[in-house]
């Protein structure tokens, strides 16, 4: 059994991941913005066919998805593997 992480390492851990999943939302709100038409009043109008594809992946467990939209999330998991596997290493 793993033991918990020190205080400190801890702290810096999260801080390390939430960085990049920072870096995720931000990448992803820049991809669904531009597919979207801005208004008038500022807000967003999204493509009906995205939508309706999104809210499908929405409502679709990982395991019941195509390979291809399975590989794309294996992509996002690969930007926080290199922190985990250094504080395994570190022993944070």
């Amino acid at each position: 059994m793993a033991k918990p992480l020190a205080a400190d390492a801890r702290k810096t851990l999260v801080e390390r991941l939430a960085a990049i999943e920072h870096e995720r939302w931000s990448h992803w709100q820049r991809y669904m913005h531009g597919k979207a038409t801005k208004q008038e009043d500022g807000s967003l109008l999204i493509p009906a066919d995205l939508v309706e594809r999104w809210e499908k992946q929405i409502a679709t467990d990982y395991a019941d998805l195509p390979a291809d939209e399975q590989e794309s999330d294996k992509e996002q998991v690969e930007r926080y593997l290199p922190i985990i596997e250094d504080a395994f290493r570190s022993g944070e």
